[in-house]
């Protein structure tokens, strides 16, 4: 059962869309999405990094399924909406704009935009081990702040709206742990 809006358009937020949209919205409903993972697998150069000291942010891997939140968004506020979604997600055009169902906690299911990630860009970073991801994002910083606030926020806003993905707590806890002796190493050496 696909819900219909009368020309409103639904758009999949499994990361920062989820705490932070940024576009008028009518409705945001949990949801969740097959066949892609929420996944650290994208390089960031920019907001959690730099081009000498990398980060990691999230994308959509393929394989697995990830809950996140839909969003409702009226018709008549669309086209704003879209320049904005396509301005925030594809400035160095690591994701690629999709249309897929997504499934609602509540029931029934919507066509929804979503930004996959492309394993062909050179920010692609891949499936990394928890080690070499927890290495990454520990100490990184960019525009938008240290990587760290990123994947605290995201585990933090999972948890708001009852999504625990445990492999996002166990990697927040290994990064917290690199951080806390990094600082002491700092503090001694």
């Amino acid at each position: 059962m696909n819900e219909t809006t009368d020309g409103d358009r639904w758009v999949f937020g499994y990361g920062s869309l989820m705490w932070r949209p940024g576009f008028a919205f009518v409705d945001r409903r949990r949801a969740l999405l097959h066949g892609r993972r929420r996944a650290f697998c994208i390089y960031s150069v920019h907001h959690r990094g730099t081009y000498e000291r990398p980060g990691l942010v999230l994308g959509l891997a393929p394989g697995g399924a990830t809950r996140g939140c839909a969003y409702r968004v009226a018709a008549a506020d669309w086209p704003e909406t879209y320049a904005y979604l396509r301005e925030r997600e594809q400035p160095t055009e690591t994701y690629f704009e999709a249309e897929r169902e997504v499934r609602l906690a509540e029931g029934g299911s919507v066509t929804a935009v979503v930004y996959l990630s492309d394993p062909k860009h050179p920010q692609w970073a891949g499936d990394l081990s928890l080690e070499a991801q927890a290495r990454l994002i520990a100490g990184a910083r960019g525009l938008s702040g240290p990587n760290v606030d990123y994947l605290r926020d995201l585990v933090l806003h999972l948890r708001e709206v009852g999504v625990v993905d445990r492999s996002m707590e166990v990697l927040l806890g290994r990064v917290e742990a690199l951080e806390a002796g990094e600082a002491g190493e700092d503090q001694h050496g």
